[in-house]
């Protein structure tokens, strides 16, 4: 398509506005934002990069931020919002509150973070040696093509004071919304390291399985961190596009699949991989490693604020109820033969014990491989 016809048909404001800043707008199924190449960025004063994942949605994108050892961003404050996960190096972010109160807090790898909505922040990294690494995931996707205004979206005087939270929320404090497995809810605005944080039980989703969702700065972009334990794996489900997984600890891997699907597509993952599950895909997510494995998972839409009501149907019950129920859940019963044996396998070449031997006859399993 030529660019004068892409102007007036089928137009993408967002990924014209992409183009117009000079970083590297990298495109695949799973991504290594700390490997993958990043550029100067200028309208955040960091290097940078956009991430556009492969069966994502229209809804939310994830930017690669790279700060400078010793470096600072530029002054920043937007109407979108955005979800910060720190996949490398150590800093602290100041934010200035619409009453002129400013509230300063220190990151380190694995914290995570959201700055209430269109109120003014700072980056700076507290390194003089070491680069920092940023993931964030936002909804300037949808805002851009939306109102295609950057005056609007950059520098826009409206204050949004009931975002801010509690004081302690900038620094670490939260507070517990206990509703029940899956959906218990920890709010606040920063959480110092998501890797060590206590999630509570979902036995539902899988063996051993853990999980808690963030409500940070009362705001509309969902996410939740689960766990793994070692040897197991979770159970396959489906849902809506536009999830963005990203591995915070341990190794392993996902599998993707349709239904009636010969052939699965697969992701390896380790800390700072990022992947997404595409629109009513089937996946699965796998821990081979010695240790228990955990992601963080970021989207458009929260337990708290759906936006959707294929996600208020999803939350409210559809996320760990098993297909012949009316749910999304394939139960491990249900899945493909050929799943478990892959794990197994897997497990072999990391020398690590399986432990789903009273779910699945193993022996029998293995006879057949």
């Amino acid at each position: 398509m030529s660019e004068a016809l892409d102007s007036y048909y089928l137009h993408d404001s967002y990924r014209a506005w992409c183009k117009t800043q000079g970083v590297p707008f990298v495109e695949d199924f799973g991504i290594d934002m700390l490997a993958m190449d990043v550029a100067p960025w200028d309208r955040y004063g960091m290097k940078g990069a956009v991430c556009e994942l492969v069966g994502g949605d229209d809804f939310i994108s994830t930017f690669c931020f790279e700060l400078a050892a010793g470096g600072k961003s530029a002054v920043l404050q937007h109407v979108y919002e955005e979800v910060i996960f720190v996949l490398s190096g150590h800093g602290s972010t100041s934010v200035e509150l619409p009453d002129g109160t400013k509230h300063t807090f220190e990151w380190g790898p694995n914290s995570l973070f959201q700055v209430p909505l269109n109120m003014p922040y700072q980056h700076f990294n507290g390194s003089g040696q070491e680069p920092a690494r940023l993931a964030s995931t936002n909804n300037a996707r949808f805002l851009i093509n939306l109102f295609r205004n950057e005056t609007f979206i950059f520098d826009n005087p409206v204050p949004f004071a009931d975002r801010a939270g509690a004081a302690g929320y900038f620094t670490g404090d939260g507070e517990l919304k206990p509703i029940k497995p899956g959906r218990h809810q920890w709010e606040t605005n920063f959480v110092p390291d998501i890797s060590n944080f206590e999630l509570k039980a979902w036995d539902a989703r899988g063996a051993g399985s853990t999980n808690l969702r963030w409500i940070l700065a009362d705001g509309t972009i969902g996410c939740h961190t689960s766990e793994m334990p070692v040897g197991t794996y979770k159970k396959g489900h489906r849902h809506t596009a536009g999830t963005n997984v990203f591995c915070v600890s341990g190794q392993g891997y996902s599998l993707f699949w349709y239904e009636g699907d010969e052939d699965f597509t697969r992701v390896d993952w380790h800390h700072g991989v990022m992947y997404t599950p595409p629109e009513n895909m089937f996946h699965q997510h796998f821990n081979t490693a010695t240790q228990p494995s955990r992601y963080l998972a970021v989207q458009f839409g929260s337990t708290r604020y759906p936006l959707f009501e294929v996600k208020r149907q999803i939350w409210d019950k559809g996320v760990d109820t098993s297909l012949k129920d009316g749910g999304n859940q394939l139960e491990y019963e249900d899945q493909p033969e050929e799943i478990h044996k892959i794990f197994l396998r897997e497990l072999d070449k990391n020398q690590v014990e399986s432990e789903m031997g009273e779910i699945f006859d193993e022996d029998a399993i293995r006879a057949k491989m």
